[in-house]
């Protein structure tokens, strides 16, 4: 990464810095989006930014974006760093502020965009799968009536450091020849989310995913999923949910900005041992389900046509 955008100026890596005094910094207060791009334009822009500013509204913070300038300056920042296709940070930080627990809103926000390439899938990520574990860390409730892509990602990464440490000590490794992602589940034991994913599963021809009251983040591709499913005529349904109804699914595929729609061809938990013995499932065929291939083709057709419908 040679340049990354600070307030709209494309700014070499090692002198881009944000003051200690950032409320950012000191206290989370901030949020982010992720997401990709096809042919160089970010998909589904309109909606990370309506959601980014949905979230600077409950924070205070005053932020308003203006889509054709985001857009822009993506673009710069992709040439600056030599990429036809990249993968995209956008970060709104509160701005700097006194010592102590802020009241005031915030009229001064520091918008920071990272751009990076895309990650290399695999050849076989999106007809072999990847395996999903269960983890013993819960899903944190959400700060505000919803959950918010903000700064402070502690639950995020306590999550990620148990599923290291899980790989490490595993003592069979999966067929699958991508890393695993991680399971949260909430207080109360009903499926949550991925580490870095909404999670859905089909039976008997019907998606479901859990519902944003058991405190999930409410995910822009998520929520582009069950518009598809909604258009092909697939039945979808948001509830609570259980581990063994996740095992009982025909299909379980996750959903990102960044990976889109990936199939999950095998569940695991730790067993009594400690995480040394994981006691694994294999969902349906061990390949891509018909469901989740249909929904990864429409959403690919839809991202690489870049549909004016998208437009909010």
């Amino acid at each position: 990464m040679k340049y990354i955008g600070v307030d709209g100026v494309p700014t070499p890596a090692d002198q881009a810095v944000i003051s200690v005094m950032d409320h950012g910094f000191m206290y989370g207060i901030g949020l982010f989006e992720t997401f990709r791009t096809y042919e160089g334009r970010p998909f589904l822009l309109e909606r990370h930014l309506e959601r980014l500013m949905a979230g600077c509204r409950a924070l205070g913070i005053d932020y308003k974006a203006d889509l054709a300038q985001v857009e822009a300056e993506v673009r710069e920042l992709l040439v600056r760093n030599g990429l036809t296709e990249g993968y995209i940070r956008y970060t709104v930080t509160a701005g700097e502020g006194p010592l102590g627990l802020p009241a005031d809103d915030y009229d001064k926000p520091r918008v920071v965009i990272y751009v990076k390439s895309l990650p290399d899938p695999g050849a076989t990520l999106y007809t072999d799968g990847k395996p999903l574990w269960r983890l013993a860390t819960p899903r944190n409730t959400p700060e505000g009536e919803v959950r918010f892509k903000s700064l402070h990602y502690m639950n995020n990464v306590l999550a990620k450091r148990e599923l290291a440490r899980l790989q490490r000590e595993a003592v069979w490794q999966s067929a699958a020849s991508v890393p695993p992602e991680g399971l949260q589940l909430t207080a109360q034991r009903w499926l949550a989310e991925g580490i870095v994913s909404n999670v859905f599963f089909v039976r008997n021809g019907k998606c479901y995913t859990p519902n944003l009251e058991t405190g999930i983040l409410p995910g822009i591709t998520r929520a582009m999923v069950l518009e598809l499913a909604a258009k092909q005529g697939i039945r979808t349904e948001e509830g609570c949910y259980t581990w063994d109804e996740l095992l009982a699914a025909d299909e379980v595929f996750l959903t990102n900005s960044i990976q889109e729609i990936v199939p999950v061809t095998e569940l695991a938990v730790p067993g009594k041992q400690g995480g040394r013995e994981l006691q694994r499932h294999r969902v349906g065929t061990g390949h891509i389900g018909p469901v989740t291939e249909r929904l990864l083709g429409e959403y690919r057709e839809k991202a690489r046509n870049g549909d004016a419908t998208d437009h909010l």
